[in-house]
């Protein structure tokens, strides 16, 4: 039976709340986190006071459109919105049974946009650059350009994760920051550490002789320790952000983002002749569908040859 309060006046608002209520303890703190944050500052605004028997396909139309020219997100983040406004209506229908005929919802379709990645050149004189000198900065965009990890898996590391005896990094953490909601906090975010971005970003890289050299220099006998600070509270993935653009700018090269270091390490790794099944592991994609559409793209040359082997059928 139906709490007597859950009838045909409720607000799609009501519902909202309702589903973060029921899901909240089934989800990852940043991904709720991040419901939250679009239920209120999207979600609500436009259907909020609406009931959901009353929501038409035209208006979630609208509210697509006005997402993307209006406030000018991504089709990607809107995607995302309307696959929340979905997730809630489904809440709804299984909720109170009610036959509630559900809006038509039109996802906006993702432009695929080119993959930066260092050239040779470059990826050859931000290399040199690094390792003159180097601090603990450095030794972290380095271990980004030849382990392909993702900044908050470094700023998360502990020494712990390396083994100088296998040679490996164990990824089991990353850092991330999210809205603080504790009660008389004094800043509007905080750094979190939790499970990587998904089950499959958990995994085991090698250590390159380089890497495991660097390693040892800047390895400190706190084994619980974060590896970029020493001590028991992480960096600030922000301040990395900002001493890997100060480092690029010094080398004159031009729109590098950390992301940009994994899409260079991944590059090289399928130019070395990597398999596809061996390269999406190591970078922690959930399939080697994700790693291909990425990073597989055959120039010209590529697809004349392969062209030629085509046998000839007639002599023109």
């Amino acid at each position: 039976m139906l709490e007597q309060k859950e009838g045909y006046d409720q607000s799609f608002a009501y519902y909202c709340d309702s589903w973060l209520a029921s899901n909240g303890g089934s989800l990852k703190v940043s991904s709720l986190n991040r419901y939250e944050n679009d239920i209120k500052n999207h979600i609500k605004p436009f259907f909020g006071e609406k009931l959901p028997s009353d929501i038409t396909s035209e208006e979630v139309d609208s509210f697509s459109r006005m997402l993307l020219q209006q406030q000018g997100l991504s089709p990607k983040t809107v995607r995302n919105i309307l696959a929340l406004f979905h997730s809630v209506f489904v809440f709804i229908r299984k909720r109170t049974q009610w036959n509630l005929r559900e809006p038509e919802i039109i996802y906006p379709k993702e432009r695929r946009k080119a993959v930066r990645v260092l050239d040779e050149k470059e990826e050859e004189r931000f290399m040199r650059f690094l390792v003159r000198e180097m601090d603990i900065c450095k030794f972290a965009v380095y271990m980004a350009l030849r382990t392909g990890m993702r900044i908050g898996e470094i700023c998360a590391l502990r020494w712990l994760d390396i083994s100088f005896d296998a040679r490996t990094i164990s990824i089991c953490h990353t850092a991330q920051r999210i809205r603080n909601t504790e009660e008389g906090a004094g800043t509007k975010t905080k750094i979190m550490i939790g499970p990587p971005k998904s089950e499959s970003s958990c995994r085991m890289i090698p250590l390159m002789p380089d890497m495991a050299a660097l390693c040892m220099r800047f390895c400190t006998s706190e084994t619980g320790a974060f590896v970029l600070t020493g001590t028991g509270q992480c960096m600030d993935p922000r301040k990395l952000q900002r001493r890997l653009k100060a480092y690029t700018e010094k080398c004159g090269i031009k729109e590098v983002h950390f992301h940009t270091l994994r899409h260079t390490f991944a590059t090289r790794c399928i130019e070395a002749g990597f398999d596809m099944k061996t390269l999406s592991e190591i970078l922690g994609h959930s399939n080697i569908g994700i790693t291909m559409n990425l990073y597989v793209h055959p120039n010209m040359d590529s697809k004349r040859e392969n062209m030629s082997r085509l046998k000839t059928i007639f002599q023109i």
